[in-house]
């Protein structure tokens, strides 16, 4: 039996990997800087994430989402409080997006009228680092509620990020968070990764992160010929 289920796992990976090339081909056509942010539940992904659109929206880029859960769409509600288009992945009893997934959720998005999207994953520190979702950057969310030592506990997906974003600052205090242990941590688990920090609800980092975000767009948008020029603040 062990030979079908690895035989069956590997097909599944194939066809999601041809579909991200896809994707990823797709996107660089078009200019659109792609960012997947994974993180454990409750992590603060959407709310990072609606003041990260809000901001770089109001700098001129046009920003798109989509986001995946098992149920409901309220985080697609919430993100499209940015003002940016959000679309929501309903994936019953599924822990992670996959490319298809993607593919259908932006089949109605102009593309070369989108400077950034944002891919929301579902809230889960294991599935999701096996699935390429045509990326170009992959960002994972650790809360300063759930610990110092989830980098070390959860070493898979931080080996798949580009950046870490320590989230929640604003409560390190209060529950008692070693700020300076969890960027160890998070270098044993993946040495030399960029590392972030960040309170949604004060604003505490995000400039920083939507800095970079621009930034790299306006990169992508140029060499596709879509953005000759970085927005100013």
């Amino acid at each position: 039996m062990t030979p079908r289920i690895l035989e069956v796992r590997t097909k599944i990976l194939k066809k999601n990997d041809e579909i991200a090339r896809a994707l990823r081909d797709r996107f660089a056509d078009a200019g659109v800087f792609v960012v997947n942010v994974v993180s454990g539940p409750g992590a603060g992904k959407t709310e990072l994430l609606t003041r990260v659109m809000g901001t770089l929206r109001t700098r001129g880029l046009a920003v798109a989402a989509v986001v995946g859960d098992l149920a409901t769409e309220n985080d697609a509600t919430r993100l499209a409080a940015s003002g940016c288009p959000a679309r929501q992945i309903l994936t019953g009893g599924m822990c992670h997006l996959e490319a298809d997934m993607v593919e259908h959720a932006i089949a109605g998005f102009d593309l070369q009228k989108t400077d950034v999207l944002f891919i929301e994953n579902v809230g889960n520190l294991v599935c999701p680092q096996s699935f390429d979702l045509g990326e170009d950057l992959r960002v994972l969310l650790f809360s300063s509620t759930e610990g110092e030592d989830k980098p070390l506990k959860y070493p898979t997906l931080i080996n798949t990020c580009d950046w870490v974003v320590l989230s929640k600052m604003d409560l390190a205090g209060a529950v008692g968070f070693d700020v300076e242990l969890a960027v160890r941590n998070c270098r044993t688990a993946r040495p030399g990764v960029p590392i972030f920090r960040s309170a949604a609800r004060t604003g505490e980092g995000v400039p920083a992160l939507v800095e970079e975000f621009a930034r790299r767009a306006c990169q992508k948008g140029a060499m596709a010929g879509a953005l000759p020029e970085a927005p100013r603040p």
